[in-house]
């Protein structure tokens, strides 16, 4: 979307973009491509990123029980996963709004949103929100392979992120599939490896169908069959 609208000359003031901390380090290799071009364009480039880090949220913030009854304590410590409960991004949403709303106090503020043509159910019916993928009838194939062309890619240590997972959003969402866990376990062991220490800090399982140490056993036993 950014690359297009830089191409086609449309009033872009500003580029935020939100770290979590936890993203593949291809998203950060393409963000350092974007902010070399942005320099060479004259358009402002900001980094977010959460009061306190994705982890300390994760793991040790103090989180309110919803139900006091019978608690001796009222506080557990940490969100646990994100992705059921979409906590990282609330974060990401208040923090860009609060900044926005600093910055741009007396302005009437339009933001581009990449959403593609085929995730009309993400659209939201707001007219400061701008889709400019669906104004120019992209689908998420056709912006994928825009990119390719202008050649941006999402490659880790030789796997192309885009050809094991369906999105790629932090490594550590638990909205990931058991299709794309497979292939991080396959294709990613070093994140699998994060995904691993993760889970020995949380009770919660990462998926329902188990942890991630029972998805790694139901893996390896898939493995064996196919290759018996």
């Amino acid at each position: 979307m950014l690359l297009r609208l830089i191409k086609e000359n449309k009033q872009v003031d500003e580029v935020i973009f939100y770290d979590t901390g936890m993203e593949f380090e291809s998203i950060y290799s393409n963000r350092d491509k974007i902010k070399a071009l942005l320099e060479q364009k004259e358009i402002k480039y900001t980094e977010l990123t959460g009061q306190k880090h994705f982890l300390y949220d994760m793991f040790c913030r103090p989180v309110k029980y919803r139900n006091q009854e019978n608690r001796i304590y009222p506080y557990h410590y940490g969100y646990g996963w994100c992705g059921k409960v979409r906590w990282g991004t609330s974060n990401k949403t208040s923090i860009i709004t609060r900044y926005l709303r600093r910055h741009y106090p007396d302005c009437e503020i339009y933001e581009y949103v990449g959403i593609a043509l085929d995730e009309p159910n993400r659209v939201k019916d707001n007219p400061h929100k701008l889709y400019p993928l669906i104004e120019w009838q992209m689908t998420e194939a056709d912006c994928l392979q825009y990119c390719y062309d202008k050649g941006y890619n999402w490659d880790e240590n030789g796997v192309e992120l885009y050809s094991v997972l369906d999105r790629v959003s932090c490594w550590c969402c638990q909205n990931k599939n058991l299709k794309e866990l497979k292939n991080i376990y396959l294709y990613l062991p070093e994140y699998w490896q994060r995904l691993r220490g993760l889970q020995s800090r949380i009770d919660e399982p990462m998926k329902p169908s188990g942890s991630v140490f029972e998805l790694e056993e139901r893996f390896k036993k898939e493995i064996e069959r196919i290759n018996k």
